[in-house]
């Protein structure tokens, strides 16, 4: 009888997987629906921030997750997640150059994101893009088009490893996508954020709970890790803009060399202060700052 009572068992389990997977490619599709219907959505949302004027200038290449896709709102992306941290430990505003496109390859953000960076000067650039490779990951490719799209970067650009995919066998093409990314940074001097790390760490609970219905984009949890990752490395690039703005006042002007000087020191030693406080609380403001 055991044998009976074990074949029921598994009969049970499997039409209760079959049933979940069905479950789960309906949630899918609803989800798939939902946030393509965001992407002109989250588009515009970035363009009218574009116009809105900043002390500081930060640039995004990147992809869907750039642009917020999964989100409950565009802001709560890692890159509106980045913008409020900058506020936050400046005391600055911020204007941000979202160049991301959902969908875009590396090349695709060489031969359309990269031209739009050239024409701007920004304080701040971000660069996470790679993910979209995956599917139909060729290694000589991926690296001839990322080392064309470092090439064109300015030199203080920060550059995000892929995250982790968790399952094989995409997590098999993002360790050897990220071996590239490390070793072209490494040779043009450009500092990584160990968006891999940070996400692999997160494991089966962040598999459960870090992802938006489509189980591949992150929602505001989700989000919030990969701010968190980033923050290290922006807050040193803060540090950095902050010596760059205290060198350039503190150089001679007839009749305000105290007060430029005084007024450099007090900006730098702000940044600084607030960058050794600042970390990813998961939140971010729900619409652009009003300037």
């Amino acid at each position: 009888m055991k044998w009976i009572y074990s074949g029921l068992a598994a009969a049970t389990l499997a039409l209760g997987g079959a049933s979940y997977a069905r479950y789960l490619h309906r949630r899918r599709e609803v989800w798939n629906e939902r946030l393509a219907n965001a992407i002109p959505v989250n588009s515009k949302w970035w363009k009218d921030y574009h116009l809105r004027d900043g002390d500081i200038l930060y640039a995004a290449i990147g992809d869907s997750t750039a642009q917020g896709i999964g989100a409950s709102k565009p802001g709560r992306s890692y890159v509106g997640e980045l913008a409020k941290h900058m506020r936050k430990v400046t005391g600055k505003t911020v204007k941000v150059a979202n160049f991301a496109v959902s969908g875009s390859t590396v090349r695709g953000a060489l031969l359309q994101q990269l031209p739009k960076l050239r024409k701007i000067q920004p304080d701040i650039v971000t660069v996470s893009i790679g993910a979209n490779n995956m599917a139909d990951f060729n290694a000589e490719v991926f690296e001839n088009d990322l080392q064309r799209l470092f090439d064109g970067l300015p030199e203080h650009a920060i550059i995000a490893d892929l995250p982790s995919f968790y399952f094989l066998p995409a997590e098999k093409n993002v360790i050897i996508a990220n071996e590239i990314v490390h070793r072209l940074a490494s040779r043009f001097h450009f500092p990584v954020v160990p968006l891999y790390a940070r996400t692999k760490r997160q494991g089966l609970w962040g598999v459960s709970t870090q992802f938006a219905g489509d189980l591949f984009h992150p929602n505001d949890r989700g989000y919030a890790v990969w701010a968190a990752a980033f923050i290290p490395t922006l807050d040193v690039a803060l540090q950095s803009l902050a010596r760059e703005v205290m060198a350039h006042d503190a150089e001679p002007v007839a009749g305000s060399g105290a007060v430029a000087e005084g007024n450099a020191v007090a900006e730098g030693s702000a940044i600084a202060e607030g960058s050794a406080e600042g970390s990813a609380d998961g939140r971010t403001d729900d619409n652009p700052p009003a300037h």
